[in-house]
């Protein structure tokens, strides 16, 4: 059964940098993968320039053949990884990749090639975006107590063109009852319940997927949950 709701966009921002996907500890585990020595005396303030120096002392495909290996470890074989390296200087893996489930990692790797290599690797371009859903019958909102990305974008999708990447490429599983990608084009997802009908999400993920919706106006729509 389809329910309807209104569809308010509060904000779009395109992202370069994913929250949280980055920290010391990892700027630590791959100083040590590359052989520093003792990190001991670097400040923590000082450990990610550290560590995109360290990167540049390589060529950019050896960078990146280090940080697939630490984000990916055994996902991927030598030989994916061996391509990858190669490709990513021109190919943006984090929309290109046929495994959608490793595009928000993809993103993370882009993230710092990008920035140690001073834009020799495609730049990684994301968004973040809020909306406000608004309905008239406040049980209306269950439907996005489970699997919230599921009926979330096949909401978004009532406000994007025909043409829009998302209904081109998955028809099907929008219209049906198994929308198996939707965590994958989702990359984070937040919920802030503003009263008992409406609700505010935010949203990021490659702007890949979502270009379209920064040119909406507020829409009604329709949307169903998987069975």
């Amino acid at each position: 059964m389809k329910t309807s709701f209104k569809v308010e966009l509060i904000s779009f921002n395109k992202i370069s940098y994913l929250p949280n996907s980055w920290n010391n500890e990892d700027y630590i585990n791959l100083l040590e993968i590359m052989d520093y020595g003792d990190i001991s005396d670097i400040p923590q303030n000082e450990l990610k320039d550290m560590c995109f120096m360290l990167l540049t002392d390589n060529e950019p495909e050896e960078a990146a053949t280090i940080i697939l290996k630490y984000i990916f470890k055994s996902r991927l074989n030598d030989g994916q990884i061996e391509n990858l390296s190669n490709e990513m200087l021109e190919e943006k893996m984090w929309e290109e990749y046929a495994d959608l489930s490793l595009h928000e990692e993809f993103f993370n790797v882009h993230q710092v090639l990008y920035n140690a290599f001073n834009g020799k690797f495609p730049i990684p371009e994301a968004v973040q975006f809020k909306i406000k859903v608004s309905t008239v019958k406040n049980s209306n909102l269950e439907i996005f107590e489970t699997n919230t990305e599921t009926p979330l974008i096949r909401l978004l999708v009532n406000g994007m063109p025909e043409t829009t990447l998302i209904n081109r490429l998955f028809e099907e599983q929008l219209e049906g009852t198994n929308f198996k990608d939707s965590k994958d084009i989702i990359w984070q997802l937040s919920k802030e319940i503003v009263d008992k009908n409406n609700v505010i999400f935010t949203v990021i993920s490659s702007l890949y997927w979502f270009k379209d919706l920064k040119y909406v106006n507020d829409f009604e729509g329709e949307t169903h949950k998987d069975e």
